[in-house]
């Protein structure tokens, strides 16, 4: 099937991790007890019980957090009863320091919660700016079909300075797969102005050439709306594609971006790109003709977009990731499994150690029927 999504890695070892820290203050109870009575009264354990209040805190809520501390109270004059120290001022003192912990947990407990409510609201902002923003692309549009595979690289991000679209416009489809310069809010912010410009004139541009134009003036027309913004001083590479419906082709534009990767049967190679043209924001440098390419796609090829977190990606040695070798070593493999093996793959090259956006879109011409 094909796909579309995003991934943030290391979701189920994040999950494994917390379920332990829920299960560590029972375990420091249970444990602390039972090897409290089973050695000589002259060892104590029972001091170790301050610390279940003190690791509830960090997983559990303010009540279950004072609940352990009362537990731990609790279990703390029951084993000096059972060695006969009655309200001896060692056990008082003790459950002092129980209460004194408990309280100190408790604060910290419910500063954590309040916390953690503030990220999931943060979170489920960020989602649907996810949706708005980075829409998720439809398994199947006009003749092709779309695979996705979107990381960003800021932790906890569900967006970042990479980009895509894809419209279905009179005639085919337009595509749009780009990377901002540099990270964080700004880039974020750039992203979606382009994103604008596309969708805005992607069906009224007469050809690619036109829609490039209008994604400078879409910036140029933001920034003067807002000077002061960060989106009028990034650049971005940008790669348009156009599918027109009954010609086994695809057009292409790039501007500064990294050339996708033809797949035709078991051979894998680059789109070559004659003259190239500046990158989104920086056409004002220099006289340029945008140049459309215009190459074979036909029924059975794939065409890979991607931007340099992919292709710069490197290992501990400092190689960069072979993704032409691997793309061709998985030409066989069916569509909807090829940007699951990229993302696990990329993962393994680099050491788990990705540190920009990672956007990979593979547009597929299904083989003709029968």
């Amino acid at each position: 099937m094909p796909t579309a999504r995003h991934r943030r890695p290391h979701g189920a070892a994040t999950r494994t991790q917390f379920n332990l820290g829920r299960a560590l203050p029972l375990l420091v109870l249970v444990l602390t007890v039972l090897v409290d009575l089973l050695t000589p009264d002259r060892e104590r354990f029972d001091r170790f019980l301050v610390a279940a209040p003190a690791l509830a805190a960090v997983t559990w809520s303010m009540p279950w957090t004072i609940g352990f501390g009362l537990a731990s109270m609790a279990l703390r004059a029951l084993l000096g009863v059972q060695r006969g120290e009655g309200l001896a001022p060692e056990l008082l003192a003790s459950e002092a320091v129980l209460a004194g912990v408990t309280a100190a947990a408790a604060w910290v407990s419910r500063v954590r919660t309040r916390y953690e409510q503030d990220l999931a609201e943060v979170t489920a902002v960020a989602e649907v700016v996810q949706r708005v923003v980075l829409r998720p692309l439809p398994p199947r549009l006009g003749p092709v079909e779309l695979h996705l595979l979107y990381v960003a690289a800021a932790a906890k991000a569900r967006i970042g300075g990479d980009f895509y679209e894809a419209v279905r416009v009179p005639g085919g489809v337009r595509l749009m797969l780009g990377d901002v310069q540099g990270k964080g809010l700004g880039a974020v912010e750039t992203a979606s102005i382009l994103l604008g410009a596309f969708r805005a004139a992607a069906d009224e541009a007469p050809g690619l050439p036109e829609l490039a134009d209008r994604l400078d003036e879409g910036l140029a027309r933001y920034g003067a709306l807002d000077p002061a913004s960060e989106a009028t001083e990034r650049f971005a590479t940008v790669l348009l594609l156009e599918l027109p419906e009954g010609h086994d082709v695809v057009r292409l534009l790039s501007r500064g971006h990294p050339p996708p990767l033809l797949q035709h049967g078991s051979a894998v190679t680059p789109v070559a790109f004659a003259e190239p043209s500046l990158p989104v924001n920086l056409a004002g440098l220099a006289d340029t003709v945008h140049r459309v390419e215009e190459v074979p796609f036909g029924p059975g090829d794939r065409l890979l977009l991607y931007t340099d977190g992919v292709s710069e990606c490197r290992d501990r040695a400092g190689a960069f990731y072979p993704l032409e070798v691997r793309l061709r070593a998985w030409a066989d493999r069916p569509a909807g499994e090829v940007l699951t093996l990229l993302h696990r793959d990329l993962v393994t090259h680099c050491s788990d150690r990705i540190d920009d956006d990672v956007a990979a879109l593979l547009v597929v011409r299904p083989p003709a029927s029968g």
